[in-house]
């Protein structure tokens, strides 16, 4: 099943559980789906792919705005936010470990070759395609920098 036609399942799931952080969660991400399909260019479909990317894309949103309620001392809205991010997590794959997400990254390094930090760019370029939705861009960067940089 598409995750568009899943979480329009679990709306409804949501509503019959009067479960409203986790139904004002999926609504949000059910509008942004239809945003995504209705763009010019979609062709009225939404692959999961890119439905993965737009997920990704709300659960680091959320977790920035957290940080940044908690910086101004607002918990309760932070811990709304969090909330929030947890149920979008929940439609995300499990995400590498570290030692794991190094193993991959000295993979694509053998395979490009790179020896130094100035072909940082090489590597990240073919990384960030492999690991997608498996890590977090800034977790590949760190790693990236810290292999090539020995």
């Amino acid at each position: 099943m598409a995750l568009f036609e899943q979480v329009s399942k679990d709306i409804v799931a949501a509503m019959k559980a009067k479960d409203k952080v986790r139904l004002e969660a999926l609504r949000n991400i059910k509008k942004v789906f239809i945003e995504a399909k209705t763009a010019p260019g979609a062709n009225d479909n939404l692959d999961d792919a890119v439905a993965l990317k737009l997920l990704q894309k709300l659960a680091k949103q959320g977790r920035d705005s957290a940080t940044l309620y908690n910086g101004q001392g607002r918990a309760d809205l932070a811990d709304a936010e969090l909330a929030q991010v947890s149920v979008i997590e929940a439609y995300l794959p499990k995400a590498m470990s570290r030692e794991e997400l190094e193993a991959a990254v000295r993979d694509i390094i053998a395979q490009t070759g790179a020896q130094s930090i100035k072909e940082m760019g090489k590597v990240m370029g073919v990384a960030s395609k492999q690991l997608a939705g498996k890590a977090d861009g800034k977790a590949i960067s760190e790693v990236v920098k810290s292999l090539l940089s020995v």
